[in-house]
């Protein structure tokens, strides 16, 4: 049978800008995103007409994923594909995982997207990325963004309630990503948010985004709620950014913290916080 590769990389906000909450409760933003080198991996095999599909999840090291497979968007992507075709689309998906979770990077939303463009490929359903687009909304706001005709992503603003997405120039240079061994949950960040939400600064998240990012003004409306909702993460961003010298940015909603540049800072960053996976990366 057909079998389709894909890798599933890892976004970093540089800015991240978000509005106060609509009456369904959606949050518009705009952000300047762009991957960096971290990739799980993707294998996609087409199965017989009548098989059921298989998914195997896990972590690089072998290790399998804690959460359930209806809670895995793998697993989900398929079925909204098999929705929205009318048509079983049988395969046996392999997936490992490298992208650490609940850490603001996207890695879920990545390996949504990998699934959903591997699929799209290997049955010639004909979406392509933006047809894939249109429908990723039904599974979450980050994954239109790894909705690429070409991969890693290209980096990009992205607008209204994330399915704006409108391609800008390559970032370049080394981003240094500090994981600590906890997570923020996305929900509880946005409703600290709420607790005091500011305008949208669209036009601030534009201005930067044609320029090289500029550490010492990068910004991120969701870092304060983030650290109100653990104050660990307050704590440690203090701690290196004294450490190092150097500004030190939360990641989405958290809990990745990151460092732009200069060389040397990784292995700086590994001795300061000896509990924390620190991973050395560069804009792709």
């Amino acid at each position: 049978m057909r079998v389709i590769e894909k890798s599933a990389w890892a976004k970093v906000n540089l800015a991240l800008s978000v509005g106060a909450p609509d009456p369904a409760g959606m949050h518009p933003v705009c952000s300047w995103m762009s991957c960096v080198d971290l990739r799980g991996r993707l294998r996609v095999e087409r199965l017989g007409d009548g098989a059921p599909s298989e998914f195997d999840r896990r972590w690089e090291d072998g290790s399998p994923v804690s959460w359930a497979p209806q809670d895995d968007l793998v697993v989900r992507a398929h079925a909204l594909l098999e929705r929205e075709t009318g048509r079983e689309l049988p395969v046996r998906i392999e997936l490992s995982k490298t992208i650490p979770d609940g850490g603001g990077l996207g890695g879920g939303s990545s390996d949504a997207a990998a699934t959903l463009l591997a699929i799209d490929e290997l049955y010639e359903l004909g979406l392509g990325a933006d047809g894939l687009r249109a429908i990723s909304p039904k599974l979450g706001s980050d994954i239109a963004f790894f909705l690429d005709d070409r991969s890693p992503p290209r980096p990009a603003i992205v607008s209204g309630l994330g399915e704006r997405i409108e391609r800008v120039g390559p970032v370049a240079g080394g981003v240094t990503l500090v994981c600590p061994p906890f997570g923020c949950p996305t929900g509880a960040v946005y409703r600290a948010y709420d607790e005091a939400p500011a305008d949208l600064r669209e036009a601030d998240v534009r201005e930067m985004a044609s320029a090289p990012p500029d550490p010492q003004r990068l910004f991120n409306d969701l870092a304060s709620p983030a650290e109100r909702v653990e104050p660990r993460l307050g704590e440690l961003r203090a701690y290196l950014a004294g450490v190092l010298g150097l500004p030190v940015h939360v990641s989405g909603s958290g809990s990745t913290l990151m460092v732009i540049g200069p060389e040397g800072a990784s292995e700086r960053a590994r001795l300061a916080a000896p509990s924390c996976r620190v991973l050395p990366t560069r804009f792709v």
